[in-house]
């Protein structure tokens, strides 16, 4: 298990667990300076490729249950904003990222552009790599077995023409090395697609420690609007935020944030 880290969005190291939402060994807690909200404890790297992979945690998860009311509206919601059931990414790809490249930091199995854009992706757990990286391949690029906040470095210089964190950032310990590190390999004026689960949604405060965004350990950053704006702000990246209209009762965030050019 790693050490106690900082707040990602500012530094500080001083918080105060929160003992509702925080189970047993692991420490959620909620920053005494900025207010953010973030597991103090996470698990190692090394744990995620295979004890705490995602696969494992989600189906975990799923099992519990915990499905309210405030929960099917919530999916009746983003299904209603969804075109012909398609998501964001699929209707949008081409007109954010144009042809070319665009890395997928957490792809999972997914493969979620397509032609003319070139899939790349990120991926740490050992099953989930094992399987996209061969389809990746097969349509010109590739998937690197690693942790999101090494991987991104692994890459040239304006690389790639944009990037996906769909689901991810919630998952990464290192948030802040992860969009430096895609602010050195997207182009100038790229964008990058963000979906996070939104800890401001009226679904958390009402369904307390059953929400659907709580997922120990593996989830260890808890976004609301002013702090996703903060840390891509601080890296270099111009935010627009997708979902406004359902945002309140939307148990996630969905954002375009843009390379800001030097």
């Amino acid at each position: 298990m790693s050490s106690n880290r900082s707040c990602p969005i500012c530094n500080n190291c001083s918080a105060d667990r929160l003992e509702v939402y925080s189970p047993e060994e692991w420490d959620l807690v909620t920053c005494i300076e900025c207010g953010f909200v973030y597991l103090e404890n996470p698990p190692d790297y090394a744990d995620l490729e295979e004890k705490f992979a995602w696969e494992t945690t989600y189906i975990k998860k799923k099992s519990k249950g915990g499905s309210t009311p405030l929960s099917t509206i919530n999916r009746r919601l983003r299904t209603l904003t969804r075109s012909g059931g398609r998501s964001w990414i699929e209707r949008h790809a081409l007109t954010w990222f144009g042809p070319g490249r665009v890395l997928d930091v957490g792809c999972g199995t997914a493969i979620r552009t397509k032609p003319p854009i070139i899939p790349y992706g990120i991926e740490i757990s050992n099953a989930l790599h094992a399987k996209v990286d061969d389809q990746m391949r097969s349509s010109g690029g590739f998937c690197l077995h690693s942790s999101g906040a090494d991987g991104v470095w692994q890459f040239e210089a304006d690389f790639f023409d944009g990037a996906i964190l769909h689901s991810y950032l919630e998952h990464e310990v290192d948030p802040n090395r992860v969009l430096s590190g895609l602010h050195r390999c997207v182009k100038p004026g790229g964008k990058v697609f963000v979906r996070v689960p939104n800890y401001g949604s009226f679904n958390r405060r009402v369904v307390g420690k059953k929400w659907c965004g709580f997922r120990h350990p593996d989830h260890v950053n808890y976004f609301e609007i002013e702090s996703i704006s903060k840390i891509a702000a601080k890296n270099g990246f111009s935010i627009e935020i997708l979902n406004k209209l359902t945002l309140h009762f939307d148990d996630n965030i969905n954002a375009l944030l843009t390379r800001n050019k030097l």
